[in-house]
């Protein structure tokens, strides 16, 4: 082993010896190299003469480029848009994400956590955290409704077993039982990795305050039977909460919380501010101590470097920009209004008499997506039935629910799109198709 990753492993045993054991084998053979880009960065600050070291071209002091995109870009200084970004990410856009979280997740105040690491959008940071902590059969808790890619990036990849639970209980609240359940059973090993998605996807739903308060006591409980936890909030549609639900994410709660919890927030600008194909994602842990924070960070940039090296610089400038604009604030609550208006005219339309003979639908209070449970007919056979004869496109989850994003189509169109599936559903019933 390097023995870079021995001095990160030994601070990580020394201040918390928790983290290092709820590390994979990979994770603990994980360092940032002293190469190339710690070299390049010292001679950023001594070299007053002449810098050779960094793998760029410059032209009159300024990065090479050419005219024909820098024209497209006007605005943009070519500093800010053609050299590489750091590997942990653009600085002033960490410093300006920790103020978000600060702003919006009042639990944050006067809690110790590390500045946000720019990823290649969420995936990436959930690919990361992956490979930091999961081993080959390790547990993986989860609720019954997850986002499909969790089983490339947890269980295909890193071979990590997927342990899920019912997301809602008979009165179709979060099922803090079945969630608890499902931790206990890991007292023996001794670790565990949890992965909670709010605004869920694919059902829209938000816990509320007694929700999360049984959530965290079960994670506590867990935690003082002996059990160390990596727990991943998956804060992908972070902010859109259209009704009575928690407002802020359970990070800002798990923070500080017991030695054996380790916080990790995933999120990102792409769900959150619309701007998905610039592929800008945050990776956050809390942590008592200052020293694992460091090591965390340290061994996260070596992923980076091993596999993307850096983010987007372009699109890191972008979304400084945004977050530093005085439209910022306007437009959010602009595109926030217009997507709980879609929310709210689905729930009105699916409260009409008529449809529930033929589905229910979870209980959904944010995000983009909303889910129904089929009564009759199976999801995917209505889902292909519904592109051949009617050209519409939905996801079916399983046998039963069929995923609608809502956030996609239009208020006025929301209607004949329920009307449809509708008709799909009733020609299975009458015509046997």
């Amino acid at each position: 082993m390097n023995e870079l990753a021995k001095k990160l492993n030994e601070d990580l045993i020394k201040y918390n010896h928790n983290v290092y054991h709820l590390l994979s084998n990979l994770g603990k053979k994980l360092y940032y190299p002293k190469g190339i880009l710690s070299q390049s960065d010292e001679a950023s600050k001594k070299a007053f003469r002449f810098n050779a070291t960094i793998g760029i071209a410059t032209e009159q002091n300024v990065p090479m480029h050419f005219e024909h995109i820098q024209e497209r870009l006007t605005g943009y200084s070519p500093k800010d848009v053609y050299t590489y970004a750091p590997t942990s990410g653009k600085f002033q856009l960490r410093e300006e994400w920790k103020r978000k979280l600060l702003k919006e997740n009042p639990s944050l105040i006067n809690k110790s956590f590390g500045l946000p690491i720019i990823t290649n959008a969420l995936t990436h940071g959930l690919s990361i955290i992956a490979d930091l902590f999961v081993d080959e059969n390790d547990s993986i808790i989860l609720p019954d409704k997850y986002w499909g890619n969790y089983q490339s990036i947890f269980h295909l990849r890193r071979g990590g077993q997927l342990k899920t639970f019912g997301l809602f209980d008979e009165s179709e609240k979060f099922n803090v039982t079945g969630f608890r359940e499902r931790l206990m059973e890991q007292k023996d090993v001794g670790k565990a990795i949890v992965l909670l998605n709010f605004p869920n996807n694919p059902t829209g739903y938000t816990p509320h305050d007694n929700e999360v308060h049984g959530m965290i006591a079960a994670i506590l409980e867990a935690a003082e039977a002996g059990i160390n936890l990596a727990v991943i909030l998956d804060d992908a549609y972070f902010g859109l909460f259209y009704e009575d639900s928690v407002k802020e994410s359970l990070f800002g709660k798990l923070a500080g919380l017991h030695p054996r919890i380790l916080p990790i927030k995933v999120d990102g600008a792409t769900k959150e501010n619309y701007v998905w194909g610039l592929r800008v994602g945050f990776l956050t842990f809390a942590s008592y101590h200052n020293e694992i924070l460091d090591v965390l960070e340290q061994k996260t940039k070596g992923l980076i470097r091993g596999t993307i090296s850096s983010g987007s610089h372009l699109s890191q400038t972008i979304i400084l920009d945004s977050l530093r604009s005085n439209k910022y604030d306007a437009e959010k609550r602009e595109k926030f209004e217009l997507m709980k208006y879609r929310a709210m005219k689905v729930k009105e339309i699916l409260n009409q008499e008529k449809y529930k003979e033929v589905w229910t639908y979870y209980p959904f209070n944010s995000g983009y997506f909303m889910c129904l449970k089929l009564l009759q007919i199976d999801a995917e056979k209505l889902r292909l039935h519904l592109l051949d004869e009617y050209g519409v496109g939905t996801i079916a989850i399983n046998s039963t629910d069929l995923r609608i994003a809502f956030s996609c189509v239009e208020e006025e169109d929301l209607e004949e799109l329920f009307e449809l599936i509708y008709r799909g559903i009733n020609d299975f019933l009458t015509k046997g198709v």
